[in-house]
């Protein structure tokens, strides 16, 4: 039974889909979605069309917003919006550590998650926007990789929609997860060679901060061995608009004085385990380098044998020179798998997935090529997690998709920017600028 109830100026309703787990098998398994409903209170009782929210990540559940901020506002002035928890993610049917030995041994686990790519959860939208819109099609919004699952709409299925809107999220059609991280590596030191012209001081912190991990054991409150590697990996706070800042103001009181000597101070610790933890999103790494699989291929923890080819992100020989530590970005390696609890019973589970070999394209550049639905696309200049050639070249493939390339934001944008995003997408969708 769906459920409504009142934030600020907005009406909510929980909804609750059944949907095949394989949508090649429609009589088989079955999974729960959960997704929120949002209208304007002043609109609760008009007809409107229908706004799809795809969240990026992978694995990320939809935002929980309180009224009506930022792009969401903006949405609600003419869209009904369906806020989707994809797939094992937030009141979706989970999967994590203490529910993937429901499905049995790593084998079955990993059979179970190859079901969680941007081509499952577009089947999902399709099954269950009759029951939301009638039948009608719907406009999409897709943030980060949740622009990968609207390239994937528009390939699979093209006439659920009305428009299709991407922000920072305009994938490769074909490349491998080698070329992604091949790509990868070079803005994310750029990244980092700008975080540290803003704050020159952060460069004796960060590598005082990675000698002591280098020369000692630290393991987090929560169980979380913080070893270099680790630290490093934090850096995927800079592809975000905030997180230059954010970063400097974790690096900036790492340390306190104790009876036994200098050591990382709690208040460190604890702002460093909420950000290094998956436990409150798995799927995003257990299945990320899944989402670059395109053929027979296997992904084979490609960000940590990529990394190799740049020695400048060893720790051990910056610390050796007079090198700046570099950290790193939006890259899952095996290691995380033992340092992190919420992962460690996961290990062999994502082996088997590093090692699949039946991947299959998730993009049809044909139909692409002859697009109809209206769409557009915000391209972040430099983007650190989505990289701008590889959008680029996408945006060409795809018949009438307008794209708007900027500087003004990072990767979050669409969050950062309050309205302004949507609205320009909106306005370059409907040809109006």
């Amino acid at each position: 039974m769906s459920v409504s109830y009142r934030q600020p100026g907005v009406v909510l309703t929980d909804r609750r889909f059944t949907v095949p787990l394989d949508h090649a098998d429609p009589t088989g398994e079955t999974i729960e979605l959960y997704a929120r409903e949002a209208v304007a209170s002043d609109k609760a009782d008009q007809e409107l069309p229908w706004l799809i929210y795809l969240q990026g990540g992978p694995g990320g559940k939809a935002d929980r917003f309180v009224g009506r901020p930022g792009w969401f506002g903006r949405a609600l002035q003419e869209y009904r919006v369906l806020l989707l928890d994809q797939r094992g993610t937030g009141a979706s049917t989970p999967a994590s550590r203490q529910t993937l030995p429901l499905r049995g041994g790593p084998a079955e686990q990993a059979d179970y998650l190859a079901h969680f790519r941007a081509d499952a959860i577009v089947r999902d939208c399709e099954a269950i926007r009759p029951q939301v819109t009638g039948g009608a099609p719907w406009t999409v919004l897709g943030q980060s990789f949740g622009g990968f699952c609207t390239v994937a709409y528009l390939s699979l299925a093209p006439e659920g929609l009305s428009a299709a809107l991407i922000t920072g999220g305009l994938p490769s059609l074909d490349a491998h997860a080698d070329d992604v991280y091949r790509a990868a590596y070079p803005r994310i030191e750029r990244k980092v060679a700008a975080h540290y012209a803003r704050y020159p001081q952060d460069v004796d912190r960060a590598r005082r901060i990675a000698d002591h991990l280098l020369t000692h054991d630290v393991v987090l409150p929560n169980g979380y061995r913080l070893t270099v590697e680790a630290f490093q990996s934090l850096g995927i706070m800079l592809g975000s608009g905030e997180g230059s800042h954010r970063l400097h103001f974790l690096l900036e009181d790492a340390f306190v004085r104790t009876p036994g000597g200098h050591e990382l101070s709690d208040a460190f610790q604890e702002q460093a385990q909420g950000l290094l933890s998956y436990a409150g999103r798995p799927l995003y790494a257990l299945v990320h380098e899944a989402i670059y699989g395109q053929d027979a291929r296997p992904t084979d923890w490609s960000a940590e044998r990529v990394r190799a080819e740049f020695p400048r992100f060893d720790a051990a020989k910056a610390l050796a020179g007079d090198e700046p530590l570099l950290f790193t970005g939006e890259t899952i390696h095996p290691w995380m798998f033992d340092c992190d609890p919420a992962l460690r019973p996961l290990r062999e589970t994502a082996e088997l997935l590093a090692a699949r070999t039946d991947w299959t394209p998730q993009y049809d550049p044909a139909r692409l090529a002859a697009n109809e639905v209206p769409a557009a696309a915000v391209v972040y200049h430099d983007d650190m997690y989505v990289d701008t050639a590889h959008s680029l070249t996408t945006a060409r493939a795809i018949r009438g998709l307008r794209t708007w390339v900027t500087d003004e934001f990072e990767h979050d944008g669409v969050r950062a920017g309050g309205p302004r995003v949507l609205d320009r997408l909106l306005a370059l969708a409907r040809d109006e600028t």
